[in-house]
């Protein structure tokens, strides 16, 4: 365990220890969930930020938030003698080594799908070794938490359904699929049918969904990446509007229109 590691278990077993902080002493596993998840959430924003701007400042900060979660969830543990934060790092170690033969042993594995591919065998055989009692599982898809963001969710399900066979054989036949659901989609308009609306909606995001993964494009990155470009280029009008004493509420779409392509100019894609 280096010094630095060392050093952050011990603050946060006094922030724990009585005498400690009344806030830090009264967390469960339950109770900071939330925060776990935030905080990932917060990482992954980052990673977004470093990889357009190359600044890994927030990200190395929200990867010690992240750390903190995991030290302040076994320090939890080892006081009431579920496991330490030494058997999580062991845990993890062991991991490693044994879904990766094709470094610490002797199997050829030449492709990254090789790998993934054998890392599910693995798994299986792992749990079997273990002893541990199987969940009962009605469909392959169930191995996807359904707690995941929808386009996560859907990216996931989708690769274990072509994993045995289930998907189109081309993008041709997505973008057919993707005509097919826009038609829908207008008749449910059409027929001002909000029900079916939403549906045609879910259907047409579905359908995209497998075309980005078709593609080997990560459908929450590139979304995400687009949600970033909006807010700069939005946050140009806002500026450009604001020069001239305006708000975009004083404004209109022609207006708004005219310095979103001028924004183009000046605003980064991402």
């Amino acid at each position: 365990m280096s010094e630095k590691f060392a050093e952050l278990v011990k603050v946060m077993e006094k922030l724990r220890a009585p005498g400690g902080c009344p806030w830090d002493r009264e967390q469960t596993y339950e109770s900071l969930g939330q925060y776990l998840l935030e905080e990932c959430y917060e990482a992954y924003d980052a990673i977004q930020e470093a990889t357009v701007t190359g600044d890994t400042t927030e990200l190395k900060e929200e990867l010690g938030d992240v750390l903190l979660q995991v030290v302040f969830h076994s320090t939890i543990a080892k006081e009431i003698g579920d496991f330490t934060i030494d058997e999580v790092a062991e845990g993890v170690s062991n991991k490693l080594i044994l879904r990766h033969p094709h470094v610490f042993e002797d199997k050829k594995l030449e492709t990254a799908d090789d790998v993934l591919n054998n890392w599910d065998e693995l798994k299986k055989e792992e749990r079997k070794k273990s002893g541990k009692k199987e969940k009962t599982k009605d469909s392959i898809l169930d191995d996807v938490p359904i707690a995941f963001p929808a386009l996560i969710e859907a990216n996931k399900v989708t690769k274990k359904a072509a994993k045995v066979g289930f998907d189109w054989e081309n993008t041709d036949q997505i973008f057919g699929k993707l005509d097919e659901e826009i038609s829908e989609l207008k008749s449910a308009i059409d027929n001002k049918d909000r029900d079916e609306m939403k549906e045609e909606i879910g259907d047409l995001l579905f359908v995209v969904v497998n075309l980005a993964r078709k593609l080997g494009v990560e459908p929450e990155n590139a979304l995400k990446k687009t949600n970033r470009k909006f807010r700069k280029r939005f946050k140009f009008i806002e500026d450009e509007l604001k020069s001239e004493n305006k708000t975009p509420e004083d404004s209109d779409l022609e207006e708004m229109d005219s310095l979103w392509n001028k924004s183009k100019s000046f605003v980064s894609k991402a």
